[in-house]
């Protein structure tokens, strides 16, 4: 039997039904780690006849299952897109995740079926629905390394001497982004002929779950101790032991950047649980800071009940339903 739900005298079927179908917009399903993002987005799927991609940059390595929260078992029978697609080590950035993003929305698209995104990587969200261009200029990693040694104001200073078109947003709130406003204003300057390509705009709704904040940490508290022992410290060990190391692992932050520092003994196991505990605390509280960022760029964010996933199913279906009345 077709799996049909009617959206605004949308009708929505699988293809295996023989009927035409009717896309709607991207659906979107953000929030800050440990607030149930994908059990919600496979609810959805199901609801929706719906394919999952992933908006998580490091659920994008293959390996690192524990660590960065997987959940590949929540998944069961609907499809997913964009996790495990590339080895520990490798180079993997914002244009990268779009080119796949795109990629993966038109093969959505062409199975008849719905794209949902969910993740918490409010980089990747944020470019997909308002999207940069310059992203697909090159980085030179010895480059911004170098210009992130500088102090933030010197950097300004280096920033002022460099043309930038006037479509281009500087993000002066990091010695990363600024490095990297110069590093692309840099190269067009030095490559004129240089032509930028502009993705296209995709219409999108935008669902947000943010539990309260007594609850959030519960959770991340929960979740680290069931990380834990699930085997996380045995999956670092599996990543060394291929030859990934100690500071490429560092680098993807968090658990693996604690549990390095463990392997180490740099940390006995109290204080790398009670520090990656405040650690994934205060990554959560960033991820909120950038998604009301977006919400002050003009992204309108539809923020769900607090409660049982249930309700916020419920409440999600709604808001999809009463899209463009």
């Amino acid at each position: 039997m077709d799996s049909v739900c009617d959206i605004n005298n949308q009708t929505l079927r699988s293809k295996a039904g023989g009927e035409e179908y009717s896309p709607l917009p991207l659906i979107v399903i953000l929030g800050p780690t440990a607030s149930g993002k994908t059990k919600l987005a496979v609810r959805l799927a199901r609801a929706l006849n719906g394919e999952i991609i992933s908006a998580d940059s490091r659920q994008v390595f293959k390996g690192m299952d524990i660590g960065t929260g997987k959940d590949l078992d929540q998944y069961k029978e609907v499809p997913y897109h964009l996790i495990d697609i590339v080895s520990p080590g490798e180079t993997y950035n914002l244009h990268q995740f779009s080119q796949d993003f795109y990629s993966s929305f038109t093969q959505i698209a062409d199975n008849g079926a719905q794209p949902i995104l969910c993740g918490g990587t409010g980089l990747y969200i944020e470019h997909i629905l308002n999207p940069r261009p310059y992203s697909a200029i090159p980085t030179s990693t010895d480059f911004k390394q170098n210009l992130e040694r500088k102090s933030r104001e010197e950097l300004l200073v280096e920033l002022k001497q460099v043309a930038l078109p006037i479509d281009f947003c500087v993000d002066t709130s990091t010695k990363k982004r600024l490095a990297r406003a110069i590093e692309i204003g840099l190269f067009l300057k030095n490559n004129p002929d240089f032509t930028i390509k502009r993705p296209k705009q995709i219409p999108f709704i935008v669902l947000g779950i943010n539990p309260e904040l007594s609850v959030r940490r519960e959770r991340i508290a929960n979740r680290l101790e069931d990380r834990l022992n699930q085997g996380l410290i045995d999956e670092m060990n599996s990543l060394l032991a291929q030859g990934v190391s100690h500071k490429v692992l560092q680098g993807y932050g968090l658990e693996y950047k604690f549990c390095s520092k463990y392997i180490l003994g740099e940390l006995n196991f109290v204080e790398l649980r009670t520090q990656l505990t405040v650690a994934i605390q205060q990554f959560a509280k960033r991820q909120m800071t950038f998604f009301r960022g977006m919400e002050r760029k003009g992204i309108s964010i539809n923020w769900l009940p607090r409660g049982e996933i249930s309700q916020q199913e419920i409440a999600a279906l709604k808001i999809i339903n009463s899209y463009g009345t």
